[in-house]
């Protein structure tokens, strides 16, 4: 089986399971956002709207607010291109891209993150992410990493940690994923 019909066989797979977390699970966002040991605030946090059962960033996003970081919102633009970030607050206003994803207006200042939340369907312990295919956060945390320190944290329910997610040469690595039950520094090998 090639990488790639192994990577779809397993986003169906995942996805599931991610639902079946999402549905037993309802306080999880919250209990990880208080359990979530915050050592240094980082300056700008990009997270998302969560889509269909990922797991919501917003309450640890508005956690590290309260302690004093900017937050962000990433544009999707066409594929192949890195997600832009944009400032985030109660006032943004706020559209719904062709994905179906909650997004800034175009004209809502641009920020760099050194902390991106990363979605995705599954994750191994080296930092190796399955997420929907489409290349985006491989080649926004790629961009921004060539420009400096970024800090990718996925966000995941425990159940979605496999033994090994099948990789390609462009695919980019977490530095650690945060579950209901723990903080997994990974083991990238990048």
């Amino acid at each position: 089986m090639s990488v790639v019909d192994e990577k779809k066989a397993l986003r169906e797979r995942l996805t599931e399971l991610r639902a079946h977390a999402a549905a037993t699970t309802p306080t999880a966002a919250e209990d990880l956002a208080r359990a979530y040991a915050v050592s240094t605030v980082p300056s700008v946090v990009a997270g998302t709207f969560p889509m269909r059962s990922e797991l919501d960033p917003r309450p640890l996003m508005r956690r590290l607010k309260a302690l004093g970081a900017t937050l962000a919102l990433p544009r999707t633009p066409r594929r192949g291109q890195p997600l832009t970030f944009h400032r985030w607050d109660t006032g943004t206003l706020l559209v719904t891209s062709r994905y179906g994803v909650t997004e800034p207006v175009e004209e809502t200042p641009i920020v760099i993150p050194d902390l991106v939340l990363v979605p995705l369907l599954a994750f191994d312990r080296t930092g190796a992410r399955l997420g929907y295919g489409g290349g985006y956060y491989d080649v926004t945390l790629a961009a921004l990493r060539a420009s400096g320190p970024v800090f990718a944290l996925g966000l995941a329910y425990a159940v979605q940690e496999i033994d090994c997610v099948p990789t390609e040469p462009h695919d980019v690595h977490l530095d650690a994923v945060l579950t209901e039950r723990e903080l997994i520094i990974t083991t990238r090998s990048e």
